[in-house]
């Protein structure tokens, strides 16, 4: 899965030499959270987000007027509390690198660029979806999660077991175990019970961690 078949086309952008407080009414009309700054020649100049302009506000504890903070926001231009040093991604970047390098960033969104175009912008709302669908959380099924030997074959050996018992996986996913010698892993099922999915597995696995339907 790639980021242009998740990022959201053609986002909402604005310019430098916006008020704060108009950047503010757009995030709250479009109920976004990260806006892309373009310069005159709409080449990306930096990306400002809804905790910069709430950083930006003055303090409820300020001894300002409500018309002199009025005031004081309406000269505060976008410019001035943006990121400027922006991290991108292309849209050819797969969907868990964008994931990585907010997690690693500590940052929500990236704007997805085609040569010096915005053409799209990834955020954390866009991988929330991607992994719902992964596991299949709208899909009802039995949801089976379980240590298992971090060794060659056998996720082949788990799914021929749940299509002999008349199981078809929804989803799967894997994770790091308590030691290099084992790994999570978690599977969704459907057409078949939990008694007939524990009674295919119990061979196979080291523990089960947790079973349900869902």
């Amino acid at each position: 899965m790639l980021i242009k078949e998740r990022m959201s086309k053609n986002p909402i952008t604005i310019r430098p030499d916006v008020p704060v407080t108009e950047a503010q009414s757009v995030m709250k009309r479009e109920k976004i959270h990260h806006l892309p700054v373009l310069d005159r020649s709409n080449a990306l100049a930096g990306i400002v987000t809804e905790k910069d302009l709430l950083y930006a506000s003055p303090s409820p504890a300020t001894t300002l007027s409500v018309y002199e903070m009025t005031s004081l926001l309406a000269k505060l231009t976008v410019d001035k509390v943006m990121t400027h040093k922006v991290i991108t991604v292309t849209e050819e970047v797969p969907i868990e690198e964008a994931a990585r390098i907010m997690a690693d960033n500590d940052i929500g969104g990236l704007p997805v660029v085609r040569g010096k175009t915005v053409v799209g912008i990834i955020t954390e709302s866009d991988l929330f979806r991607v992994f719902i669908e992964l596991f299949g959380a709208r899909t009802k099924g039995v949801r089976v999660s379980m240590s298992i030997s971090n060794k060659k074959g056998e996720l082949a050996a788990i799914t021929k077991a749940i299509a002999e018992a008349g199981g078809n996986i929804i989803a799967l996913g894997t994770a790091n175990g308590e030691d290099p010698t084992s790994g999570l892993c978690t599977i969704k099922v459907e057409g078949v019970g939990k008694d007939a999915i524990v009674s295919a597995l119990k061979s196979l696995v080291q523990k089960f961690e947790d079973i349900r339907e869902v």
